[in-house]
């Protein structure tokens, strides 16, 4: 069965999003360049699912116009699909799928050192900020789909009322679910991999 998958077009970047496998999803310069990088991920994202993962050929569905965000390297259009209410079986599989990149990104954290690999340019955050740039992050994410979570809220809770907040549609959530799903397993999975690469 093909992957569906949609290009998010940029000035500076494409994104490849896969529709249906929350948090796989690369950019590059360009949309065979972003094509061949989430391919290049194939494997990778292979260990984060607790399902089996097998992918049929990549099928390009649609292309959506990126805005500044996703020029600075963040994936930020909401597919038009986002905007109809899922089944509930699909919405639930989707919402286990962001709970497999949570606990992929808990057991990368555990087992890498505080002090990272500095990056390319020299610069980047160790593992403890980076762990709590994720959770600040999840937490300004928890107010666009419509549910606020108060500073401070233990990590486990503040994703459950995010898991929560995502198996229905909120009436002053600024993303729809669908997209919510995939913009926070894509940044949980992004820096899970950042500390994969920065810890060897």
């Amino acid at each position: 069965m093909p992957a569906r998958v949609y290009l998010e077009e940029g000035t500076t970047w494409v994104f490849a999003v896969a529709l249906d496998w929350p948090g796989w999803c690369r950019r590059g310069r360009g949309r065979e360049a972003a094509l061949a990088a989430l391919l290049e991920y194939r494997d990778r994202y292979r260990a984060v699912p607790s399902i089996a993962f097998r992918p049929g050929p990549l099928e390009v569905v649609g292309v959506v116009a990126g805005t500044s965000t996703t020029d600075f390297g963040a994936p930020d259009a909401v597919w038009p699909e986002d905007h109809l209410m899922p089944s509930r079986a699909e919405r639930r599989r989707h919402i286990e799928r962001l709970e497999d990149c949570w606990r992929y990104f808990d057991g990368v954290v555990a087992r890498a050192p505080a002090r990272l690999r500095t990056g390319p340019r020299g610069g980047g955050r160790d593992r403890d900020a980076i762990v709590e740039h994720v959770r600040e992050a999840e937490r300004a994410y928890a107010s666009r789909t419509g549910h606020p979570v108060p500073p401070r809220t233990p990590w486990a809770e503040q994703r459950a009322a995010l898991a929560g907040a995502l198996t229905r549609d909120e009436p002053e959530a600024r993303w729809p679910a669908g997209y919510a799903l995939r913009r926070i397993a894509w940044h949980v999975l992004d820096h899970a991999w950042e500390i994969e690469d920065r810890a060897s």
